[in-house]
């Protein structure tokens, strides 16, 4: 466990070198500054959950770094190396990501000491519940308070149970499924959701390659994701959905990266057909037309235009840094380069997408669910038939008045409505696109070479604006 200390402090050290060195850029006075940097809250507990007849005593975590705005949001994850100091550091960047975003939250984040392949589903429901009661009771968690996600261990069933937990404790409370997001969609969750942080990612990927200006001299021809070479590292809920959408707008995945090694193909990896691979094999090595990497830190290393880390943290460090041949690297996970690492990287010329920017979009479709289920109606339910009806309209008017007569499948396509899952994604888009320009504007403003320290000085800057809007620092 001293091990997981380590690397925990390492991460949240990292956090506070990031912040620190876009802090510099602020006008935001020394006392503003301190106080938007630390954590405001830690709460930990433990708790006895029977276990096949047996009494084992769970520890949990839950820290809210910033009530700047309430809610507070982020994840909580199951795994057996869950550490104040990772939480902590989680948690601070969920503050900055919201911010970058324009989400708002406060950041938040929680863990579990459990190991979720090895547990029943019987003991992670009963360790979720009584986890969730643990918040419960102490007003931590609620629509107004604090509201988690998924995260690393956990996923959609883990957080039905918290609000199904919440609903019984909070009886009669009509906002009860605004406790928490990620929820499968007919337990108040939203359409869109499952693959929101992957599109995210592609969305942002995206935006970068068609900023000339930033890939100056870097010989990514064409400003577009077609024919760009990409190793990803994680084929879990981010990497594959980011991969997929890369794959789907002309990218190929030339390399993807697990924890029982990777595989390799220059041609392309049908990414699809891989994910299905791992799941009916257990594996992904032995893909069909792909050469097997014994050693999935080695794939990160071989030449592509973008590495995707989206995995865990700290996964290019000072070792194997200098052997990285990406000219981009986006990262899907949280904290996947240390600030040793990115120093490294930045002078041998590698562009980084940040964290803090570019898997924001879990958290911005958790805000949109959120708001859902606050309002208590589906997003497109009350004008999706009258946008059509107004569309078949005005075809009907360029049918008359051309005299030409279009196919059923234009008609289809042209008077198509929005539904939850297409308002979902364009605002997405939308965040995504938005928050790039931002991120760029600071640092042509401000002199900033590196698009991590502008993403902090942006949020920093937005931060500061609503402290001081409450009149609490002079």
């Amino acid at each position: 466990m001293a091990d997981n200390h380590n690397e925990g402090a390492k991460f949240l050290q990292s956090v506070h070198q990031y912040f620190d060195n876009a802090a510099r850029y602020s006008r935001l006075s020394s006392g503003i500054l301190s106080q938007i940097k630390v954590c405001n809250s830690v709460y930990k507990v433990s708790f006895p959950v029977e276990v096949d007849g047996n009494i084992e005593v769970f520890e949990g975590i839950r820290v809210q770094h910033s009530h700047h705005k309430l809610p507070s949001k982020g994840g909580i994850r199951f795994s057996m190396q869950v550490d104040e100091d990772e939480v902590k550091a989680l948690a601070t960047l969920m503050t900055f990501k919201c911010a970058v975003v324009d989400v708002p939250f406060g950041g938040a984040k929680g863990g579990v000491k459990i190991n979720p392949r090895t547990s029943s589903v019987k003991t992670l429901e009963r360790v979720t519940r009584r986890y969730a009661a643990e918040l419960i009771k102490k007003n931590l968690i609620g629509p107004g308070m604090d509201v988690p996600a998924p995260d690393y261990g956990t996923g959609s069933r883990e957080m039905a149970w918290i609000a199904d937990t919440y609903q019984a404790l909070k009886y009669g409370e009509t906002n009860a499924l605004g406790c928490v997001t990620g929820k499968p969609v007919g337990q108040g969750g939203i359409r869109g959701r499952a693959e929101a942080t992957g599109l995210g990612v592609y969305f942002g990927i995206r935006e970068m390659l068609a900023d000339s200006e930033l890939l100056k001299g870097k010989n990514l021809s064409g400003n577009t994701m077609e024919g760009k070479r990409i190793i990803v590292q994680g084929l879990g809920n981010v990497g594959y959905n980011a991969a997929y959408f890369c794959q789907q707008d002309g990218a190929i995945i030339t390399g993807i990266a697990e924890r029982e090694g990777g595989i390799f193909n220059n041609d392309g990896i049908d990414v699809a057909e891989a994910f299905k691979h791992r799941n009916e094999t257990g594996s992904i090595l032995n893909f069909k037309n792909c050469r097997n990497i014994e050693d999935s830190a080695e794939l990160m290393e071989m030449e592509c235009d973008i590495l995707i880390p989206a995995a865990l943290e700290n996964q290019i460090h000072k070792e194997n840094a200098p052997r990285i041949k990406a000219k981009i690297i986006a990262e899907g996970a949280n904290g996947p380069v240390t600030k040793e690492a990115e120093e490294i990287l930045l002078a041998n010329g590698i562009v980084l997408i940040p964290d803090l920017y570019l898997n924001a979009g879990g958290v911005t479709v958790s805000y949109f669910e959120w708001l859902k289920n606050l309002s208590n109606v589906r997003f497109g339910r009350m004008g999706k038939r009258a946008d059509e009806a107004s569309y078949r309209r005005l075809v009907n008017a360029i049918e008359t008045s051309s005299g030409k007569s279009m196919s059923a499948q234009e008609r289809a396509l042209l008077t198509q409505g929005a539904d939850e899952v297409s308002l979902v994604r364009s605002g997405l888009e939308d965040t995504m696109i938005n928050a790039y320009h931002e991120i760029r504007e600071s640092m042509k403003q401000k002199g900033i070479t590196d698009m991590r320290t502008a993403a902090f000085l942006t949020a920093i800057e937005k931060i500061g604006v609503s402290y001081e809007a409450l009149g609490i620092f002079p």
